[in-house]
């Protein structure tokens, strides 16, 4: 479950906290771009290491880290299949290190934008609320969900349910007495915020105001500007350098 430690929002004080959600949206949309360019390793491993900067003035490294843990085992899994089908080794290694760089652009994205900004900022590019609000919801249940996992696991295994234990299909079949509460909670949860949403009248009122309103600062155009040039950078490295001075 630690992969999902990424989508859960820590609140710090720090100047990447304090960025408007549009422009880490953009720089993490930008970094995720540049990684999908890019099939060589060690542009992706200096794109990864390009965030580490943002991690550290973030203060959330420890939950970072936690979460590209919680990525290793789906990065291994890449590195596998493509050396099993045939690929080469860097090749299968600049893909499994692709993945980490994914991961990690959209981690700090979470990790430093609370749900109700993120809200915000959608409504503010003109994306209608009702979905607005079906994805933030779904964001702050993601790590929920995961602690009640874990919850369900360590409760299980106190029961002496054994998971890694017998071949694939028996390891499978032992997550069944963890997938049914798990799925029981989530149902019972959904029905109990459908009858609070109905009981304050939810969209009722076409017309709806904020307390907070976001507004672009000179930073946030600053940190905007970066991520653009970061994109050209990249667009200029793969189309008009050699490949033989990038792998």
């Amino acid at each position: 479950m630690r992969a999902f430690e990424g989508l859960r929002f820590r609140k710090v004080s720090s100047p990447i906290h304090r960025l408007d959600p549009r422009a880490k949206f953009i720089g993490s949309f930008i970094v995720f771009s540049v990684a999908v360019l890019f099939t060589e390793l060690m542009p992706l491993i200096a794109l990864f290491l390009l965030q580490v900067p943002i991690i550290l003035a973030a203060k959330v490294v420890k939950q970072w880290l936690e979460s590209l843990r919680g990525a290793l085992f789906l990065s291994g899994m890449i590195f596998v299949m493509n050396l099993f089908v045939g690929y080469a080794l860097l090749y299968s290694a600049a893909m499994s290190f692709r993945f980490l760089t994914l991961v990690a652009s959209f981690s700090w994205f979470f990790l430093t934008t609370s749900p109700d900004d993120l809200g915000l900022a959608l409504e503010r590019s003109r994306v209608p609320y009702e979905l607005c609000f079906a994805f933030t919801t779904a964001v702050r249940f993601v790590p929920v969900l995961a602690d009640e996992a874990q919850t369900i696991i360590d409760a299980q295994r106190s029961r002496g349910l054994e998971l890694d234990r017998g071949d694939i299909l028996k390891r499978i079949r032992n997550y069944i007495p963890i997938l049914i509460p798990l799925i029981v909670n989530a149902i019972r949860r959904s029905l109990e915020l459908a009858e609070a949403m109905e009981s304050r009248a939810f969209g009722s009122e076409a017309e709806r105001t904020s307390l907070h309103v976001l507004e672009m600062r000179t930073f946030d155009y600053v940190f905007i500007i970066l991520a653009v040039v970061l994109l050209f950078v990249a667009l200029y490295v793969r189309f008009f350098i050699p490949f033989q001075w990038i792998i």
